[in-house]
């Protein structure tokens, strides 16, 4: 039985007051925490000793601070914040439009809630319950709509307003409550019934931002300032580090710290006066600010040391290597469910014999389509790979990604040779089942591992038992589809 309480603290879209945090890590501190992590959603994460439990409550109570102990019943409004300024200006969201937006707010919401700039590919768009991106109409919002327990995305026909997302939130929040189910098959149902906000038709659809992760760290110049990305390789920072860096802003007149989706911070408006301090900082720490790209461009799973240590081995393999992972997000998940932003994701499950007895570990390799995290659409790389050859495989998927992107600039420059170009315009089809709901397709050549179907098993020989393996649709819920293969 663990002897600590797992303590989540939300900071709404990333956003941290430095006295704020200061006073919470110090009465962490007192509680003998001597470090803490930064979760996926922007939340402040550590354990709190058993014994401390009742001092630490009081001292929040003291100033009216929430937090969730062993829960996570309100899983934070994150938002790309952070990435204003320093990754994405020049169009009309700003940080005061965030900060009017989240303002607003007067309810803990136990949906999922993103407020993304199109324009970025910081943080992600898809993964809250509610996801809000900027369109080009300032001050108007698209509404994705993906209800809990389900991975289909449904698009609102109108563009909301920005002051009215937070009247919307809670709207929905109240109509989709233990209706989950009633709504995914008739969401039309959820959308009519939606009073009337300040809104705009939809004239079209977003088209998201191209992927491009940029680097996080390190002092880095915008206009006259500069801002400071700090990461740990361990995910942990040490209290009295955070304790001392939150006193330096408040000298500084630095009025916020961005919690970043990577489990970073972000400390924006550095002067060049004080520059200094901020390096002299630094060293007294030992606090390390240049780590390789390859090691940045990951998403691990909040709370999880498995995770974190199969995430170092492989970055060690792709350091040994000197792989190129420009362009790609890689993600780890251990355990079902939870929100991990990748264009290539490893995760873990258990392998089972005769579908029913619990074994050693296993590890699939997927990827989204176009390499793009924000996509819904999942394929495989390979399957049910033993621990021992993970590294070696997850290689192979980087060199594929590598060749794919390589081939396309060489069709883009026309230097194929005619007789290539006639493969590739001869496209050969075939028939699949694809979950109406997700749109997971089921094809026999490769069977679906994840339920413990080996390839070669047609789709009509499935149990009626059979259920969609990302969003747990039912057998019926499939139709068959033509899809297209092209020779590459």
């Amino acid at each position: 039985m663990k002897d600590f309480y797992t303590v989540r603290i939300n900071f709404k879209g990333g956003i941290a007051s430095p006295g704020e945090l200061k006073y919470i890590l110090e009465a962490a501190q007192e509680s003998q925490v001597d470090e803490v992590r930064f979760g996926l959603r922007q939340q402040l994460i550590f354990h709190l000793p058993h014994p401390f439990a009742r001092i630490f409550e009081q001292k929040m109570l003291t100033q009216n601070i929430t937090f969730q102990s062993d829960d996570n019943v309100y899983p934070n409004i994150i938002s790309s914040y952070v990435a204003e300024e320093v990754f994405q200006k020049g169009n009309w969201l700003t940080e005061g439009i965030y900060k009017d937006i989240l303002d607003l707010f007067d309810y803990d919401a136990k949906l999922k809630i993103n407020l993304s700039d199109n324009q970025q590919s910081f943080t992600p768009y898809f993964s809250g319950h509610l996801n809000f991106i900027a369109s080009t109409n300032p001050n108007f919002w698209y509404l994705y709509i993906r209800l809990p327990k389900t991975n289909k995305i449904f698009s609102f026909e109108k563009l909301i307003f920005s002051n009215e997302i937070p009247k919307l939130c809670k709207f929905l929040e109240e109509k989709i409550a233990g209706k989950e189910q009633q709504f995914e098959n008739n969401i039309d149902q959820l959308f009519s019934n939606i009073p009337s906000f300040i809104s705009l038709e939809k004239e079209t659809e977003l088209e998201p931002a191209k992927f491009t992760l940029p680097y996080y760290e390190g002092f880095n110049r915008y206009g006259k300032k500069s801002w400071l990305g700090i990461y740990r390789r361990n995910e942990y920072f040490k209290v009295k580090f955070l304790i001392k860096l939150c006193e330096l802003c408040q000298e500084t007149k630095i009025g916020e710290i961005c919690l970043t989706p990577f489990k970073s911070l972000i400390i924006k408006g550095i002067d060049e006066v004080s520059r200094g301090k901020w390096s002299n900082l630094l060293s007294a720490f030992n606090i390390n600010v240049r780590h390789a790209a390859n090691e940045l461009n990951w998403q691990v799973e909040d709370d999880s040391d498995e995770a974190l240590l199969l995430k170092l081995d492989l970055v060690k393999t792709f350091d040994e290597q000197d792989l190129r992972t420009f362009g790609l997000c890689f993600g780890i998940k251990t355990r079902p469910r939870t929100e991990v932003y990748a264009s290539i994701m490893v995760q873990r499950r258990r392998f089972k014999l005769f579908n029913a007895i619990p074994l050693h570990y296993v590890y699939d390799i997927s990827y989204t389509e176009d390499f793009n995290p924000n996509g819904r659409t999942k394929k495989y790389f390979e399957t049910s790979i033993l621990r021992f050859n993970l590294n070696e495989q997850l290689r192979r998927s980087v060199l594929e990604y590598n060749k794919m992107i390589a081939e396309d600039a060489i069709k883009a420059a026309g230097l194929r040779d005619d007789h290539k170009e006639e493969e590739l315009a001869k496209p050969s089809t075939k028939k699949v089942h694809q979950c109406k709901h997700c749109f997971t397709i089921y094809d026999s050549d490769f069977g679906d591992l994840l339920n413990d179907i080996p390839a070669g098993v047609p789709f009509s020989k499935l149990p009626a038992t059979y259920t969609c393996p990302t969003c747990e649709a039912d057998k019926k819920d499939f139709k068959v589809v033509q899809v297209k293969m092209e020779i590459i």
